[in-house]
């Protein structure tokens, strides 16, 4: 961590962090000030494209979860640097935020942007998007929430489109189905780029979650094990 990563931790984080424990529901209008709506990011690395995205739409607020601390106080420092009033960072484990901190229907969007791929067959069930995670973020987006996913790992796309497909609760916003071109509010980032130049194929999809049939989700959930309980990016992406 660096000094200045560090000195954006200790004087910002009473002002725009959170600490997830689990311990009561977050009134996200009080935590911005606000009553714009959220969009949860899940996993931001260094924070340059949360702090793009965030400037680009200040009428949106982004609460970016991660268990990276340099990453925090990297992102702290930027919102700062640039005046983005609408971040807040929250450390810890984005399951049980949802889950314990979050209120039905609260949120505007869900962002996962290059997770953890989990390569291995015997890792796969760590990875984080999976039927039983949709079932919980369908009761935490409120009707008409998108859900985007980015994924630079071919097999984890395919898996991602085959669960976001086949779940009740989300429809895809491409009206053929299968992944969606890179939206515009989705910076471009340079390993990115990188990985472009090198032959990577990156994969979004956005799933619209829909009006009906979540209905019974929250009382048929079980509380997902721990090791598929994945906050953030273990290590850059392949591709991104």
């Amino acid at each position: 961590m660096t000094a200045g990563q560090a000195d954006a931790l200790q004087r910002l984080w009473s002002k725009w962090g959170l600490d997830i424990d689990g311990q009561r529901v977050v009134d996200l209008g009080e935590l911005f000030g606000n009553g714009n709506p959220v969009v949860l990011e899940i996993g931001f690395g260094m924070g340059e494209a949360t702090a793009r995205m965030a400037a680009a739409d200040p009428g949106t607020n982004i609460l970016a979860v991660d268990v990276h601390t340099p990453g925090q106080g990297n992102l702290l420092n930027l919102a700062d640097q640039n005046g983005l009033s609408n971040i807040r960072v929250g450390n810890g484990d984005a399951i049980i935020l949802m889950r314990e901190m979050l209120a039905p229907d609260s949120l505007a969007g869900l962002r996962v942007y290059f997770p953890d791929p989990w390569p291995k067959k015997r890792h796969h069930k760590r990875r984080l998007i999976q039927p039983e995670f949709l079932d919980l973020a369908a009761t935490r987006l409120g009707p008409g929430a998108v859900v985007h996913c980015a994924t630079d790992w071919e097999p984890y796309a395919e898996q991602m489109l085959e669960v976001l497909t086949a779940h009740p609760g989300f429809e895809n916003t491409q009206p053929g189905g299968g992944f969606a071109p890179r939206p515009e509010f989705r910076p471009l980032t340079r390993f990115e780029g990188q990985g472009l130049e090198k032959g990577h194929v990156v994969n979004d999809l956005l799933f619209r979650r829909v009006e009906h049939g979540v209905e019974h989700l929250a009382e048929q959930r079980t509380e997902q094990p721990a090791e598929q309980r994945v906050a953030h990016k273990d290590q850059p992406p392949t591709g991104a």
